[in-house]
């Protein structure tokens, strides 16, 4: 990882929008082909599993679960303007820069955490508890990012200004970042959700519940028949191979 203030960039007329980053550099993401593409559903659900997976268990209530979880998630609103740019475009009227204007420079730093986690903590029944944990998830929502959102080219590496809005000066990043659409990110996915699955199996409970408790109760029980229905198949091979 490093802390670097960059100049260089690259922009192209075959991918859409290209973020005007706050040092005069260009990041160009993919032309989406609409709102919801693989880009824009992967994120949101790789950063629930794994606040839902690293910081679900210290959280004694369903509220407090969804709060810490959501703070994981919370980051990216920053990004919400993407849709208000893709209207404009789609319906041919002025066109909009709300996403390349505030993308990755109001929720992805300090500030954002901070802010995240005390709102999460004054909601929370365990308040301090549940500021510290979602102020983690943040982070563990910013890790992620400096993992695995590059865009197409190996040099569209996309950091996070950990001091904006007050400063632009820093930026963190990591040269070996993969795509956010890579293969990387799929199979952390498929991993984070076999975990959850696996551990809904064990406790009986699963982030179905943070909706609907009886949703979740069938959920389980449905887990738990395939448990057995495959630990009788074992067995049942077992005894054919003895």
């Amino acid at each position: 990882f490093s802390a670097t203030s960059r100049s260089a960039g690259r922009s192209s007329h075959e991918q859409w929008p290209a973020e005007v980053r706050h040092d005069g550099s260009r990041r160009c993401m993919p032309a989406p082909t609409g709102i919801l593409d693989a880009s824009a559903v992967m994120s949101p659900i790789t950063h629930f599993l794994v606040g839902w997976t690293a910081l679900e268990k210290y959280q004694t209530s369903r509220r407090d679960k969804a709060l810490v979880v959501l703070a994981g998630i919370a980051p990216d609103l920053d990004g919400l303007g993407i849709v208000v740019d893709f209207a404009t475009r789609a319906f041919g009227l002025p066109e909009t820069d709300y996403y390349q204007s505030f993308h990755r420079m109001y929720g992805h730093g300090l500030a954002a955490a901070l802010v995240i986690a005390a709102i999460a903590g004054a909601f929370g029944t365990r308040r301090s508890l549940v500021w510290l944990c979602a102020f983690l998830s943040v982070h563990l929502h910013f890790l992620c990012d400096l993992l695995g959102s590059r865009g197409s080219t190996s040099e569209d590496i996309w950091g996070i200004y950990y001091f904006a809005p007050f400063t632009t000066a820093y930026e963190l990043s990591w040269a070996g970042q993969w795509p956010l659409v890579g293969w990387q990110n799929m199979a952390i996915s498929a991993a984070l959700l076999a975990i959850v699955m696996a551990r809904a199996t064990a406790v009986g409970y699963s982030p179905l519940g943070l909706l609907s408790e009886r949703a979740d109760a069938a959920f389980v029980a449905t887990l738990r028949a395939w448990r057995r229905r495959a630990r009788s198949v074992m067995h049942g091979k077992g005894h054919g191979d003895g």
